[in-house]
């Protein structure tokens, strides 16, 4: 099978499917969190090299102050954990976003995951977190601006919140939405997309291999 070299997940559908069960939605992005873990080493398990998730949009801080704590919280909780298991399957983590507005201890946390793994290879896990693609690319201009670089697409991209990694090959967003919903706008210019129905504390091997075996099937041309 023909597999993506970078894949990237919108994780959508957490508080639905809470809600459907009659459970606070915090419940739902617990349930989400456990799933994460499982899809990261599905993906790693496949040969995937690089898995990106959109974790927290810069759009997110309109929802409740009670949902957006108890994210925050489960972010701090499965900091350790997360650490651990990139630790052993020598996994290096990266983030993407505007992280200077994140709560100070939940930046710290991160931070020391990323500086913590940075040596690893095996595969790359980024998280998008006060993550907007519009806001990703006016950073990287405000930080283009300051340098003398011809201006070329592969000069700009070193600006990026991605920059050194591939673009994604397949975006999979869950939950029944078929947008983008702001992520990786520079970077998803010839991804390949798949949208299920699926809500993502529902999404397991057999949705992920539906995503993969579609994205077998198709030619990619990039404009050819």
């Amino acid at each position: 099978m023909n597999l993506p070299n970078h894949i990237a997940f919108i994780m959508d559908g957490n508080r639905r499917w809470a809600v459907a069960r009659g459970l606070p939605a915090f419940l739902g992005h617990r349930q989400g969190a456990k799933v994460f873990e499982r899809i990261v080493e599905l993906c790693v398990n496949r040969g995937i090299k690089s898995i990106t998730f959109y974790a927290f949009s810069t759009e997110n801080w309109k929802r409740s102050e009670e949902e957006v704590s108890g994210l925050f919280r489960l972010m701090k909780d499965y900091a350790a954990r997360l650490l651990a298991r990139a630790e052993k399957n020598d996994l290096q983590v990266k983030l993407l976003g505007d992280i200077a507005g994140l709560e100070p201890d939940l930046r710290e946390l991160l931070s020391d995951v990323v500086e913590k793994t940075k040596n690893n290879q095996k595969a790359t896990v980024s998280l998008a977190i006060n993550y907007g693609g519009r806001a990703e690319i006016i950073r990287a201009i405000a930080r283009f601006r300051s340098t003398k670089y011809q201006i070329t697409e592969e000069n700009f991209e070193k600006f990026l919140d991605t920059a050194g990694q591939s673009d994604p090959d397949l975006i999979v967003r869950t939950g029944g939405e078929k947008r983008l919903s702001n992520f990786l706008s520079w970077q998803s210019a010839y991804s390949e997309l798949f949208f299920t129905d699926c809500l993502w504390p529902d999404f397991k091997k057999k949705e992920l291999d539906a995503a993969l075996k579609e994205y077998n099937s198709r030619l990619r041309r990039f404009g050819k």
